[in-house]
């Protein structure tokens, strides 16, 4: 296995998620780094975000990242050979009014990373969009989509449950493959 700085963030992401499901902590992977890992790395996270599915105490997951050398500092968890920070938003998994629809599971030498689908990581990008105007994170959408195979009635479907179908009409042709 290789040094944590060594690790890209999909390695990094697998070794901390299968390291806390030792310790009987179930997590899934959200937020930005999924960007990161669907878009090959197009798109580059500052972070890892990980929401518990079981709510485990913070003693308990500060206890478990330590063991693999992550401090708590602030609201993150920092390894001293890594760039990449760990943060546990509050839960639960959702995107905007709904909770996520798949949980996908991605092999790495370091371990097993559960991590929301290329769909759901879709509409999580367009969340923050539609309700933020967030013009970064249609960019981050859109790279999702054009990287990866994504349910786009399933977008269009939650767009309108959003209160979003204007808003999807006039961005639907950038989620579609070139």
């Amino acid at each position: 296995m290789n040094p944590i700085a060594g690790m890209n963030v999909g390695e990094l992401a697998a070794y901390v998620a299968s390291h806390l499901r030792k310790r009987d902590i179930d997590v899934v992977l959200s937020g930005g780094s999924c960007v990161s890992i669907y878009s090959r790395g197009e798109y580059v996270s500052a972070d890892l975000d990980f929401i518990e599915m079981r709510f485990a105490t913070r003693r308990k997951l500060t206890e478990a990242m330590l063991e693999i050398g992550f401090a708590e500092r602030d609201r993150y968890y920092r390894h001293p050979e890594s760039e990449l920070l760990v943060e546990f938003p509050a839960g639960p998994l959702a995107v905007g009014k709904e909770p996520v629809k798949q949980i996908d599971e991605l092999e790495y030498p370091t371990g097993t990373l559960r991590i929301i689908s290329p769909t759901d990581c879709v509409k999580d990008r367009l969340s923050a969009y539609y309700h933020w105007k967030d013009r970064q994170s249609l960019e981050q959408a859109v790279l999702v989509a054009r990287s990866q195979p994504i349910d786009i009635k399933e977008v269009k479907r939650w767009s309108a449950s959003e209160g979003m179908s204007d808003e999807y009409r006039r961005i639907a042709s950038k989620l579609s493959s070139p």
